[in-house]
């Protein structure tokens, strides 16, 4: 748990006591819900309990969907009709999974802008960055498996160009690529895999979430000051922090309550808003989209993978640098997940002694415009890939890798931060005034 002194759970009653020395798991909660928390946390630290919510809801959606769902190509389309005609409450739970998806990726987007922006990947919290950028890379794998699964149009074909990225890895990558489809091809061995991936990489994120969340509780929580809790003494501690229960659960369940009305409306009363038409058509491998466009929260990274095209002259480098091995695709490949990878980086390329973005005047503006940056390459993403699309797009994932990569590092050396509080006290008694005596 963390460093911060503060009060662990003490069993009283028989019974308590001999639980405690077999299985401390009530003294666990305990200190789990009354960890001391830094009293000023504003609204942007609500987005872990609807992380939490979402994960819990589409783990039992979908284990009540798998009840129901065929994988086999032949089968896999009817039965989802199936699902959505016949089960009893089944249109419901499937609209709640696939919508569901989108209240995942919404909340873990503003979840990463708000720790890039307060500095929650500063020391000693790498570990808790890194876990959680993992914790991303699995959704997005487990995003887009369980897009496949309902084998329409736009599943089908997504798949196949997807899994055919990794065909541009040279060497090694069509071995990978026949491995990931299972045979030469999308074909049932591909659903299978996919469907069962699908079903076991939640899990796996639920072992994650444990370790993030144990990761911060051992460090303790940022705050949007970024300055440190006071640890000289128990008293000093106490006037910096707040128990997790009752305040913050509340302050919590109550923004959850409010994103959830919206969310339920959306479920309720346009459920298919953000899916795509071409994927209420079954598969058919002979009749290739007009347009193939992935899930709103891929296009971003859709459209780094697509703006580097041949003649882009960083491609044409590296491609005659490398005597032809690095090729358009495989450039795009790479430009891809180094969109990830940078984000991963950013506790070491971020060179700056001041933890929070809110005492960093010239970091606030180059975050804002990353922040509309990443907005544009997601309408670009949805895009046709053609001009001026691909040159909007070609701007963006230039600025996103400058961004992490030369402005980032060059900040902490050139800006000069404002005055930071001497202390979370001094900040939550600026901001709601001093307590009576």
């Amino acid at each position: 748990m963390s460093g911060i002194p503060h009060d662990h759970y003490e069993p009283k009653s028989g019974p308590e006591k001999w639980l405690h020395r077999r299985l401390p798991i009530v003294g666990l909660l305990y200190d789990t819900l009354m960890i001391p928390t830094p009293k000023n946390l504003n609204w942007w630290w609500i987005w872990g309990i609807v992380l939490a919510f979402c994960l819990v809801m589409q783990i039992v959606t979908g284990i009540v969907l798998v009840m129901h769902y065929t994988p086999h190509v032949d089968m896999a389309f009817a039965s989802v009709e199936h699902i959505m005609r016949d089960v009893n409450g089944g249109f419901m739970l499937r609209y709640l999974h696939a919508n569901g998806a989108s209240l995942f990726f919404l909340a873990v987007y503003i979840h990463i802008f708000r720790g890039l922006f307060y500095g929650s990947y500063k020391a000693p919290r790498e570990i808790t960055w890194i876990v959680g950028m993992i914790i991303f890379l699995l959704m997005m794998a487990t995003g887009f498996m369980g897009y496949v699964l309902p084998w329409g149009q736009m599943s089908f074909w997504g798949a196949t160009v997807i899994t055919g990225l990794f065909g541009a890895i040279p060497f090694i990558g069509e071995s990978i690529q026949t491995w990931l489809l299972g045979g030469p091809a999308v074909d049932n061995a591909t659903l299978n895999r996919f469907f069962s991936l699908h079903y076991l990489l939640p899990f796996v994120i639920a072992a994650m979430v444990i370790v993030h969340i144990w990761a911060f509780h051992t460090t303790g929580n940022n705050n949007p000051t970024g300055v440190d809790v006071r640890k000289g003494s128990k008293e000093e501690a106490e006037k910096d922090t707040l128990p997790f229960w009752p305040y913050f659960v509340i302050k919590d369940v109550f923004a959850l309550a409010v994103i959830l009305v919206v969310f339920f409306a959306i479920v309720g009363f346009m459920p298919n808003f953000l899916g795509h038409p071409d994927n209420y058509i079954e598969a058919n491998p002979l009749a290739t989209p007009a347009h193939i466009v992935p899930e709103w929260y891929f296009l971003p990274f859709y459209a780094i993978l697509r703006a580097f095209t041949s003649d882009v002259w960083v491609v044409m480098f590296a491609s005659w640098i490398t005597g032809g091995i690095i090729d358009a695709k495989f450039f795009g490949v790479l430009a891809m997940f180094g969109a990830i990878i940078v984000m991963v980086l950013v506790p070491w390329l971020d060179t700056s002694r001041v933890r929070s973005g809110r005492f960093r005047p010239q970091f606030k503006w180059w975050f804002y415009l990353l922040i509309v940056d990443f907005v544009v390459l997601m309408w670009a993403g949805a895009m046709p890939a053609e001009p001026p699309y691909s040159t909007i797009s070609l701007i963006g994932a230039t600025y996103w890798f400058a961004y992490f990569l030369v402005i980032l590092p060059l900040l902490g050396v050139i800006e000069k931060p404002t005055a930071a509080p001497a202390s979370i006290e001094e900040d939550f008694n600026a901001h709601y005034g001093k307590p009576a005596e």
